[in-house]
């Protein structure tokens, strides 16, 4: 048996254990054209800030794949003959396969304005990215960045530590309206202020104007100009759908799985962030781009390529993350809508943060440490909490648990409860009982 898998993130590895977990003998070969192979894409954020030598970026050393004996090569993949069951290597060389993952993850959405190809306008999409932002951040110099969720503060946080001095457009009225409620946007935009960031609501980019092929400012809808070195930008991400489309494989934004991670062609499974995974609890079939989901989807994957039938059950997604150097956790359902700055989905995110169902949203605690739960008719449904973490671990069992909270729920929407007593004590009692 030959299982081939394309892509190096951490969906393809986890289906190299998941296969090596079966099938002890049989050939693995993993296919992909980033130069760097597997690395950390978060930590990328802590490598802007200096927090993390790049070397650090690599959790795993050529010795600890030694036990899963699997082949590595540094190749692109053209185009899937399902047909044949073989795929066209850089354009000249043919490889069979009997089992094939695609595990291609997710780009950068394109910056489409006049003048984006300038240089001097970037974005954080891998590590030769990061790499090209600490060449040009030097301090004293200007950038604008553009975009909403978590990638948009890492790159304005990586230039701020730099000793750039940063300029943030936002189209809307605040930040990340689609995942944070308006407290929560407003105490990530005021740490933002306190560090020296120039905010601008209702902004709009409209253009990127150069000198000597070089960016020198930008304009904007309403015709303000904003001199500067420097663009970022973090619009969203797309699935890597391109050989998939090309093989007729089923898409509507990503790649579409069933529950057992397999594509419309029974020999072909995808994963990772290039996956719209059906979810049999909401009967859904969603996007992700977090680490835990992506991992969990290509074990599942890799299973079920090994023959061993398992179905990928979501579980609630769960970030940790940091917001303006405020540790923060978001867990299940916590948003609503769209936003303005991000097109489809941003990196570290999840469509279901957005299915908002029938719960109450109840808050308590400020500034440096604030928490939200959004409660149900028996259960909670999400949660978010910023600065002490203490409540991290006990909301994000009860909410995947779906932990029956009917003794606590009238104390929850009462008016003036501290919200992490209640929530202690219940998570307290739990444990006694348990």
């Amino acid at each position: 048996m030959r299982y081939v898998i394309i892509g190096t993130g951490v969906a393809g590895f986890a289906s190299i254990e998941a296969i090596r977990s079966v099938d002890k003998s049989g050939e693995i070969i993993m296919l992909g054209d980033d130069p760097h192979g597997y690395y950390s894409r978060p930590g990328l954020a802590y490598y802007l800030t200096g927090e993390l030598h790049d070397k650090a970026l690599f959790p795993k050393k050529r010795e600890d794949f030694a036990p899963l004996n699997f082949r590595y090569q540094n190749t692109r993949v053209t185009s899937i003959n399902r047909a044949e069951k073989t795929l066209l290597l850089d354009g000249k060389t043919l490889l069979s396969y009997d089992k094939l993952l695609i595990a291609t993850g997710a780009f950068a959405a394109p910056l489409t304005v006049p003048g984006a190809n300038l240089k001097g306008v970037v974005k954080l999409d891998h590590l030769e990215d990061a790499r090209q932002i600490l060449a040009l951040a030097k301090r004293g110099k200007t950038a604008v960045v553009v975009g909403g969720g978590i990638t948009a503060l890492e790159l304005t946080e990586g230039l701020l530590s730099r000793g750039v001095n940063v300029h943030y457009l936002l189209r809307g009225d605040r930040y990340w309206s689609n995942v944070l409620d308006e407290q929560e946007s407003h105490i990530v935009e005021a740490r933002l202020q306190m560090e020296g960031v120039t905010l601008h609501f209702h902004s709009e980019l409209t253009e990127v104007i150069g000198k000597n092929g070089k960016v020198s400012s930008v304009r904007l809808l309403n015709g303000q100009t904003i001199k500067c070195d420097i663009l970022a930008y973090a619009i969203g991400i797309k699935p890597r759908v391109e050989l998939a489309r090309e093989a007729d494989l089923a898409l509507d934004r990503g790649i579409l799985v069933n529950e057992f991670l397999q594509t419309n062609d029974p020999d072909i499974y995808s994963a990772g962030d290039v996956a719209q995974a059906y979810d049999p609890a909401s009967g859904r079939s969603v996007l992700d781009s977090l680490w835990t989901p992506a991992r969990e989807q290509g074990y599942t994957a890799g299973l079920n390529m090994a023959g061993k039938r398992k179905s990928y059950i979501k579980s609630p997604p769960f970030n940790v993350t940091r917001l303006a150097g405020l540790t923060t956790t978001i867990i299940g359902t916590v948003g609503h809508g769209r936003d303005e700055d991000i097109v489809g989905i941003a990196r570290g995110d999840s469509e279901t943060w957005r299915q908002l169902p029938d719960a109450i949203a109840v808050q308590g605690g400020f500034d440096m440490n604030h928490v939200r739960v959004l409660v149900g008719e028996k259960t909670l449904i999400g949660a978010v909490v910023m600065g002490d973490q203490t409540l991290s671990t006990p909301l994000q069992k009860i909410i995947a648990e779906k932990m029956d909270i009917t003794a606590i729920h009238g104390k929850l929407l009462s008016r003036d409860v501290k919200i992490a007593d209640v929530i202690v004590d219940y998570w307290s009692n739990h444990l006694k009982t348990a």
